[in-house]
């Protein structure tokens, strides 16, 4: 039994994940959270929060957008072409797999993205590779999209799709946050949400969910000043790259550089990004994470979003799949703010102010009336409507060139009007203001992706039980709070040392059923970190015995001081119980 299996049995048994809808056999690529796993998982986003969010309250907010969207939006972003995967299908049991996945498991072959679905049929032939299921024969591979499709209300035609990303909401929401927050870049828009996608067969649990919570980050910056002011903060952190240059080479072994030196290398091409993959790194470290497990790979041009002008993966090692993606980091430039402009036809674009204003031509054309109601009479307000329709600069190009321009006002009617019915005027004015279309960069994460990296970093097993070593700002229950025997005075001052930490906001357990060994083993394996024990010495002069999950070492607190120690150790978690206690000492002497 492998670690992962380990892992979801003990989720099952415990009440952090399951299969969902297990009562009807289960449906692949949807998980339940029991309540352990809920607030684990809200452990996690808090942190995201704190480490994405609040330190930068100044020029990131965070908003929330409906899941459903209609279908414009999609064909806007590109969704509907691109965002798809390889497909093929048992020509004799008619089971559907995911071709690349199913050609890598099947040979010694990776990074299959790149290669046209013909190519890939080439492949399966010459590997011989068969259904995993029944053995049977595969036909052609195809192309899926993973947009979940829907209508919006009671009409067929009103086509909408479940979002695969929160970006979207973002960007369509951009210009709004752009006037509330007065029109000042750089501007971050966070967004933590459910998101779909039709995954055609996923089978690794939380690593690969039809329906999954993102927690995502457009940051908009002005392409002419890139510069990152905060980088400074982050330039000595040390990055583990694999880039595409390694990969070219057939090189898997990454490099290790500091932020400041793959930026000035051109390795991280944009500051904003480096900056966001930092935090990232101690982000999966602050989970469990050590720094020699994680890695950030760069895509392929040809395995990149469409989005991306690059992109950079940050994969961690797990014992069942080896690397797996935790977050991408793409630098998305202009692409989905130009294509809502082309499709919703709004202005989405920001300015920059000059330091030296700028002369600017422009050109107007004005209707001549005189000439245009003797030679059209009743059709001149239509076309004087419609003139003022068109573009200045063609309909000034087109009689530069040809000396006329053919203005259609209704199917089949065309007229011919020349300089004698149009006036083109050119001005030249200075401007102080130019705009602009913001470039992104972008930090995504998969929640349950990091939830269940942190439990399978935090699994370890001492003398036969288990002991999840969580750390404590993410653990589920902070604290427990055992009677050392079933009797009346230990069972009073327990209870009341549970309810101080209940009304202190500390997620805490209460439990005098069996032996003590018993109930230390109990919250070890669902990550508690300290066990507070009422005992002989606590009738004596009010202290409790407070145990360590991960070392099993003990204190003596006393009582009055133990909601200060819990939340003292929470937001410390490298601090030692010994280091907590001489801390919170001091801070009462």
């Amino acid at each position: 039994m492998d670690k992962y299996e380990k892992i979801v049995r003990l989720a099952r048994r415990r009440g952090f994940f399951w299969q969902a809808f297990e009562i009807y056999g289960g449906v692949s690529g949807f998980m339940s959270l029991g309540p352990l796993g809920v607030a684990l998982k809200r452990n996690i986003m808090d942190k995201w929060r704190n480490t994405f969010i609040v330190p930068h309250q100044d020029f990131i907010l965070e908003i929330e957008t409906p899941i459903v969207s209609p279908e414009i939006v999609f064909r806007a972003s590109g969704h509907l072409e691109h965002f798809t995967d390889y497909i093929v299908e048992c020509l004799d049991c008619g089971r559907k797999y995911r071709a690349d996945h199913l050609i890598e498991q099947n040979t010694s072959l990776k990074n299959l993205e790149r290669y046209s679905t013909v190519e890939l049929t080439n492949m399966i032939r010459k590997y011989n590779i068969k259904c995993p299921e029944c053995n049977g024969r595969l036909g052609e591979v195809g192309v899926f999209n993973l947009l979940f499709k829907t209508t919006i209300g009671p009409y067929s035609e009103n086509i909408g799709y479940s979002r695969p990303e929160a970006a979207q909401g973002m960007f369509i929401n951009f210009h709004r946050i752009y006037q509330i927050m007065r029109r000042k870049l750089p501007l971050g828009i966070a967004q933590i949400g459910k998101v779909l996608r039709n995954e055609i067969s996923p089978r690794q649990g939380l690593i690969r969910l039809r329906e999954f919570t993102i927690m995502e980050l457009e940051l908009f910056f002005d392409p002419k000043n890139p510069q990152c002011p905060l980088l400074h903060r982050v330039e000595d952190i040390k990055l583990r790259l694999l880039t595409e240059d390694l990969q070219r080479k057939d090189i898997e072994e990454p490099i290790e550089i500091s932020v400041r030196e793959a930026v000035e290398e051109d390795l991280i091409i944009n500051e904003w990004n480096a900056y966001f993959m930092a935090l990232a790194k101690e982000f999966i470290e602050s989970i469990g994470v050590p720094p020699h497990k994680q890695m950030f790979v760069e895509k392929l041009p040809e395995e990149r979003a469409h989005y991306a002008a690059q992109t950079y993966d940050q994969v961690v090692y797990v014992e069942r799949w080896g690397w797996i993606e935790v977050s991408g980091h793409a630098y998305r430039t202009d692409y989905d703010l130009k294509g809502h402009i082309k499709y919703s036809g709004r202005d989405l674009r920001a300015h920059r102010i000059l330091k030296v204003p700028k002369v600017v031509r422009r050109v107007e054309v004005k209707p001549i009336i005189e000439t245009l109601r003797e030679d059209f009479r009743d059709l001149m307000p239509q076309l004087i409507k419609t003139l003022g329709d068109l573009n200045a600069e063609v309909v000034a190009m087109e009689l530069q060139n040809k000396g006329y321009i053919d203005v259609k006002i209704s199917e089949g009617s065309c007229y011919r009007l020349t300089r004698r019915h149009i006036a083109v005027i050119t001005k030249e004015e200075k401007r102080g203001v130019e705009s602009f279309i913001p470039h992104v960069a972008e930090p995504s994460f998969g929640a349950e992706r990091v939830l269940y990296t942190a439990l399978e970093y935090a699994y370890s097993e001492r003398d036969g039980r288990i002991v999840l070593k969580l750390p404590r700002d993410i653990a589920p229950i902070k604290a427990s709070v055992f009677p050392i025997v079933k009797k009346d005075e230990f069972i009073e001052i327990a209870l009341r040392i549970y309810d101080n930490l209940k009304s202190a906001s500390i997620s805490v357990v209460y439990d005098d059923e069996g032996a003590i060994g018993r109930r230390y083993m109990r919250v070890d394996e669902i990550g508690v970190p300290f066990a507070i024990t009422v005992d002989g010495h606590t009738l004596v002069d009010g202290t409790v015995t407070v145990r360590d999950r991960d070392t099993w070492q003990q204190v003596r607190v006393h009582e009055k001081d133990l909601v200060k120690f819990i939340k003292l150790g929470c937001k410390n978690p490298k601090l030692s119980i010994h280091e907590i206690l001489v801390t919170i000492s001091a801070q009462c002497s």
